[in-house]
């Protein structure tokens, strides 16, 4: 199995049938290529940011917020799914798998921290982020299977960005307050600080199992 494959996230909707023959129409053109594709989600995570910036001033950006987020996530889905299934990985695919993911979680991160109205959240949140992926690399780098262990993983934690969006639509609807921005911000940081945690004492278990069979075999 090679690393690439045995390294991807598991996402259940690799397996919808809908998706695979999208993924396999976008993989029989010449455009977009999955870095494009990887580059489009950025995109998409930046118009999300600003919707989610100026949700003060209408309540509906936070659904262009909610579908941009999903939008983003489709492009994470269809360019590993184009670059395998599709027989179209490159040189530098590692690096758009990576990088677009790591720039996209934190502009909507800090961005929610902004718009909840304690900044530093979002910045602790976009950090958090960025090390649950650190960590999971660095298990990578040690030679043991990248394991996407934890409650709070990308697709979680934007998964509870769009109910944030959602339900404060609801909110400012009936009371025009936000808080339901702040409690999702509360729960991406306290369960991406879990991801953490569980993530390193998957390293130490297994740094300790390879400690232990190297001094069996001696």
């Amino acid at each position: 199995m090679s690393d690439q494959i045995q390294n991807r996230r598991p996402i259940n909707s690799r397996n919808n049938k809908q998706i695979q023959r999208f993924a396999a129409y976008l993989a029989r053109r010449n455009i977009p290529t999955p870095n494009q594709i990887s580059g489009l989600s950025v995109v998409f995570a930046f118009l999300g940011a600003f919707c989610l910036w100026l949700f003060s001033y209408h309540v509906g950006f936070l659904l262009l917020c909610a579908l941009f987020v999903q939008l983003r996530l489709m492009c994470n889905l269809l360019d590993g799914m184009v670059a395998v299934e599709g027989g179209k990985k490159t040189a530098i695919g590692d690096i758009f798998n990576e990088f677009p993911d790591r720039i996209a979680d934190s502009v909507l991160l800090v961005t929610l921290g902004y718009a909840a109205g304690i900044d530093w959240f979002g910045w602790f949140a976009a950090l958090l982020a960025a090390f649950t992926a650190y960590i999971r690399v660095f298990g990578g780098s040690l030679g043991f299977e990248q394991k996407f262990l934890g409650p709070m993983a990308k697709q979680h934690r934007m998964a509870v960005l769009t109910a944030s969006c959602l339900f404060t639509v609801i909110e400012r609807t009936l009371w025009n307050t936000s808080y339901c921005l702040l409690f999702g911000l509360s729960i991406i940081i306290v369960g991406t600080a879990i991801t953490c945690i569980v993530r390193t004492l998957d390293i130490v278990k297994q740094l300790k199992q390879k400690t232990v069979k190297k001094q069996t075999a001696l």
